[in-house]
């Protein structure tokens, strides 16, 4: 899933995701910290998003998709996933279009590291 993100795309010759990188997300996995929600056509992966997961806190890492509207399909299946489960917090980075079509939104330094005590305090399973 990880390798899949650092694939050059449309707009993106390098990536920023090293084998470095990879190697330390598969430890966050092992130790039950970093989880990803794919979406699979067959056997082809054609989209997905990853990233960490502490207390009520999730913070995305990278998306990608290689089927139109794909990366939007998982993004919204890891929202609702992440509500059922408790989760008060989605850290995205980035707010885009597509995100905030989604109902992402722009908060404050101050509200961020509100809600992020909050999100801390809580213990929340991914699973």
């Amino acid at each position: 899933m990880i390798r899949a993100c650092a694939e050059p795309s449309e707009g993106r010759r390098n990536t920023w995701i090293s084998p470095e990188f990879i190697q330390a997300y598969n430890r966050l996995y092992a130790a039950g910290y970093a989880h990803s929600i794919e979406c699979w056509e067959g056997d082809s992966l054609v989209a997905g998003i990853y990233g960490v997961g502490i207390g009520g806190l999730f913070a995305g890492e990278s998306m990608f998709h290689r089927v139109d509207n794909a990366s939007k399909v998982a993004l919204h299946h890891l929202v609702r996933h992440l509500q059922m489960r408790g989760y008060v917090l989605f850290d995205i980075q980035m707010l885009t279009p597509v995100t905030r079509q989604l109902g992402a939104i722009e908060i404050t330094r101050r509200e961020y590291l509100e809600r992020l005590t909050t999100a801390l305090g809580l213990v929340c399973s991914f699973r």
